[in-house]
């Protein structure tokens, strides 16, 4: 059995090749090695780096790895990371029973049933934005006049958030997302919109409205602190992932034109093709972090208490044991028929993604709108001048020149 070597061998967090959809290559080089080695965090410390599928699936369901930041050795990629995670944290670092308390008065906005619902309203959303975005010309930025815009409208539609407060919220989110923010710059983004949430949740309390923000400010068993905290947790990640999931995917599909004219000629594809964009792309490329509380065996590795271990979806969505069986594309090609239902983009365990069926339902309706409504859509650039978000917790592009 392997055990904590003595020369951790890669450093993190790792920086990208040419390829802007596949992993870092240092990540495809730790999974080449195993489906755990070593890795060495900026701060100088230890952790693991688990890629394998089967093993971060592992990872995520056992209770002997936390996700509770204030563990000793927990593992941070930067100071900022660090600042976010232990100043007022949300429920994703919590642990049970404290993380099922806070997650269970918000879950029933996310079922399947509810978002099903919302459908109607998400079409009538994304047709009104492109029909703005087509009243303008016949040219566009696809990721500030679509992609940002869609998922920031839902988001403030179901929590309650006045949409002409959109630009506040979404540069702080830029700031709490970015690894190269200081923790003083990451400190007072969260601080920002954390005083925001607070005011806002107080108004809610004496006017309340059918939204979730309403729904916790009136309960007596929730604090105002864990609120602004479920409430940032909640508007951040319910735009920034899917605003940059649809730019990513538009991006991947327009370079591979035999597999868009597949979906545009069988939209019933359209599902199936969401879950392998979901699958190859992997937005959150630099891995889950948590730290394991009890010593555990993992893929014939000895993993100590106080070790971190960084759970790597985006190197686990290209396992060939699982995404490359025979007669099936490699793991690492885009293949919009491909069973991709057991990818990991969204987590597994009790801290599985809680907003996926919203983020499914909203990249479905996008993706089918975009593709049947601008059918001569093009990027108007070379792809080598698209800037790609890899100093981003969500990987993403910063712009997307398009014409139709």
């Amino acid at each position: 059995m392997t055990t904590t070597p003595t020369a951790p061998a890669l450093a993190l967090p790792a920086a990208h090749g040419s390829c802007p959809f596949d992993p870092p290559p240092a990540y495809d080089q730790a999974a080449r090695q195993g489906a755990v080695t070593p890795a060495e965090l900026p701060d100088g410390e230890f952790c693991w780096l688990v890629t394998g599928h089967q093993e971060v699936r592992t990872v995520l369901s056992d209770p002997r790895f936390s996700a509770d930041a204030r563990h000793p050795g927990f593992p941070f990629l930067t100071p900022g990371r660090r600042a976010l995670a232990v100043t007022n944290p949300s429920f994703i670092r919590m642990d049970d029973p404290q993380h099922a308390r806070l997650r269970r008065m918000v879950t029933k906005d996310f079922l399947v049933h509810r978002v099903d619902a919302m459908r109607p309203g998400i079409q009538r959303i994304v047709d009104e934005t492109i029909d703005r975005m087509t009243a303008a010309g016949t040219s566009a930025d696809l990721v500030t006049d679509f992609a940002l815009p869609v998922p920031s409208l839902v988001i403030c539609l179901l929590l309650g958030v006045p949409y002409e407060d959109h630009e506040l919220f979404q540069a702080q989110s830029r700031t709490l997302l970015d690894n190269r923010a200081t923790p003083a710059e990451v400190e007072a983004a969260q601080r920002g919109l954390t005083g925001y949430l607070t005011e806002l949740a107080a108004r809610k309390r004496s006017h309340p409205a059918d939204d979730m923000l309403s729904r916790l400010a009136t309960r007596e068993d929730v604090s105002p602190a864990e609120i602004a905290a479920t409430g940032l947790l909640l508007l951040v990640a319910g735009h920034e992932t899917t605003a940059n999931m649809t730019a990513l995917s538009t991006v991947a599909l327009l370079r591979r034109p035999e597999q868009t004219a597949r979906l545009r000629a069988d939209p019933e594809l359209l599902r199936g093709a969401v879950e392998e964009l979901l699958r190859y792309l992997t937005i959150v490329q630099s891995g889950l972090p948590r730290v394991a509380v009890e010593d555990v065996e993992l893929g014939g590795t000895l993993v100590r208490a106080g070790q971190g271990v960084l759970a790597m979806l985006s190197t686990a969505n290209r396992d060939e044991r699982l995404f490359g069986a025979a007669g099936e594309s490699a793991a690492d090609e885009l293949e919009v028929s491909r069973d991709a239902r057991r990818h990991l983009a969204f987590g597994f365990g009790v801290h599985q993604c809680l907003g996926q069926p919203l983020a499914r339902a909203e990249l479905q309706i996008a993706l089918e709108t975009l593709l049947r409504r601008l059918p001569g859509l093009r990027i108007t650039v070379p792809e080598d001048e698209l800037v790609f978000r890899g100093h981003s917790v969500v990987y993403g592009v910063d712009s997307l020149p398009v014409a139709w």
